[in-house]
C-alpha cells in the first residue's frame, strides 16, 4: 500500500468534526506521519491503535502543526508502546515549544531528533527539507521514493523555493490559508488559493492538494480559484480521505 491519508486540514484551530494539519503516509509497510496539529492524534489512532509509526516529520513549531506530538509522546511514555525511539525530523523550535508543556519530562525518551531543514534518508524515502518563509522557521518537505515525489509546504508565503520544492511532484500539498487581509500584508507568511494554484503550475506538479483552510472558508471556492492557474487535478484535504501515491 502506497497512500496518504488526511488526518487534519484546518489552519489555526479545527472546525467541528475536523482537525488541524496532519497526514499519515504509508509506503509498503513504512508509516510516516507528516505534522500532528490539534485533533490529529485520535485520527491517527483510528489507523494505528497503538500509535506505532516509523517516523514523524513536523514542518514547524506552531501548535496547529505539532501539538498532538505531545500526545504521541505521552502514549509511548505511559501507554506501554515500547520499542525503539521514533525518528523525529523537525526544526529545533518544535522541541523547545513542546518541552515547555512538561519541563520535567525528556522528549528524548521517545523521540530521536533529526534537524530540518536538511537532507535525510528515512525508510524508503529521501527527505529534503527546504526553508520557506513563515512567522517561525518552517521547512517545506519533499519526499522521494523510487520515482514517486510527494511535496508539502507546511505554512508559507509566496517564494521561488516553492517551485523547487514541488518540481514534477506526483502530489503537491500546498497551504491556502486565505486568512482575511493576508494578501495585503507587506511580508507574506501565508498564501491564497490562487497562489497555491500558481506555484503548483510553476512547479509542473501532476496533482495539487489544497490544505490549511482558514476555518469557515468555502473549500469549493478555493478549488475554483486554484484552477485559474493550475490545470491538473485539484483535491482538497478532507479528514479521513486516502489518496494513492503510486
Amino acid at each position: 500500500m502506497r497512500t496518504i491519508t488526511v488526518l487534519g486540514s484546518c489552519g489555526a484551530f479545527p472546525e467541528p468534526d475536523r482537525a488541524c494539519s496532519g497526514f499519515l503516509i504509508e509506503w509498503d509497510g513504512f508509516r510516516l506521519v507528516l505534522d500532528l496539529g490539534y485533533g490529529t492524534l485520535p485520527r491517527l489512532l483510528n489507523h494505528r491503535r497503538d500509535g506505532a509509526v516509523d517516523a514523524v516529520v513536523v514542518t514547524h513549531e506552531h501548535p496547529d502543526h505539532c501539538i498532538d506530538l505531545h500526545g504521541l509522546f505521552r502514549l509511548h511514555r505511559y501507554g506501554g508502546a515500547g520499542g525503539d525511539r521514533i525518528p523525529l525530523f523537525c526544526p529545533p523550535g518544535v522541541l523547545d515549544r513542546l518541552a515547555g508543556l512538561e519541563p520535567d519530562m525528556d522528549l528524548g525518551d521517545v523521540f530521536q531528533h533529526r534537524h530540518l531543514p536538511g537532507v535525510h534518508r528515512i525508510g524508503p524515502f529521501e527527505l529534503h527539507g527546504i526553508p520557506l518563509p513563515h512567522h517561525v522557521p518552517n521547512a517545506g518537505v519533499r519526499l522521494t521514493a523510487q520515482r514517486t515525489v510527494l511535496a508539502y509546504t507546511g505554512d508559507t508565503g509566496p517564494d521561488p523555493a516553492l517551485a523547487t520544492l514541488g518540481r514534477d511532484a506526483d502530489l503537491f500539498i500546498v497551504e491556502c490559508t486565505d486568512r482575511p487581509g493576508e494578501a495585503e500584508q507587506p511580508h507574506r507568511n501565508l498564501m491564497t488559493a490562487e497562489e497555491a494554484g500558481l506555484w503548483a503550475a510553476r512547479a509542473r506538479a501532476r496533482r495539487l492538494m489544497l490544505t490549511h483552510f482558514w476555518p469557515g472558508n468555502d473549500r469549493r471556492d478555493a478549488v475554483r480559484r486554484a484552477r485559474q492557474s493550475f490545470d491538473g487535478p485539484v483535491l482538497t484535504a478532507e479528514e479521513g480521505t486516502t489518496t494513492p501515491l503510486a
